[in-house]
């Protein structure tokens, strides 16, 4: 998988960048040969036009994996949302999270979206959640909104 780090909407109004560090975390758990799904959260900075991903948390032994899904336990992932939030002054905030799928070019499963529109719905500052699946040759990226609207995103070359 290449690290393709900037991604917009298709008007180019949102601007989704992952730090070369985050970026690091998902490719390390792409699922190759019989390994688990993997996941976590993402976080970072919002900005007038887009958002930064400083960290991906990778997965904690409190979470569920098998080869077809994943469970992320929120105790773990958590702490250090909340680790990074106090450190930064508030400015790194959960975005959104990410997981693996055992596919080429992922798709999101009607468990995805309807998982993803709750995460949505939770937000405390009513922006959309950053929603990311990890293939084994590409990512699917997009914000899911609380009304359920979604704005995939594809990656700016």
């Amino acid at each position: 998988m290449s690290l393709l780090t900037d991604w917009s909407t298709a008007s180019g109004e949102v601007l989704l960048h992952f730090s070369d560090s985050a970026m690091a975390v998902l490719q390390a758990h792409v699922q190759t040969g019989q390994r688990p799904e993997a996941g976590g959260i993402l976080l970072g900075t919002v900005h007038d036009h887009g958002m930064f991903i400083t960290h991906a948390t990778a997965p904690s032994r409190l979470d569920r994996q098998f080869l077809t899904f994943f469970s992320r336990s929120p105790r773990g992932h958590r702490a250090v949302a909340q680790r990074l939030w106090r450190a930064s002054g508030g400015t790194i905030r959960y975005l959104g999270d990410w997981h693996t799928h055992p596919e080429d070019v992922p798709s999101p499963s009607v468990i995805d979206l309807r998982e993803w529109q709750r995460l949505a719905i939770a937000r405390n500052d009513n922006r959309p959640a950053v929603s990311v699946i990890v293939g084994r040759h590409a990512l699917h990226v997009e914000l899911m909104h609380s009304s359920g609207k979604r704005d995939q995103l594809t990656a700016v070359v």
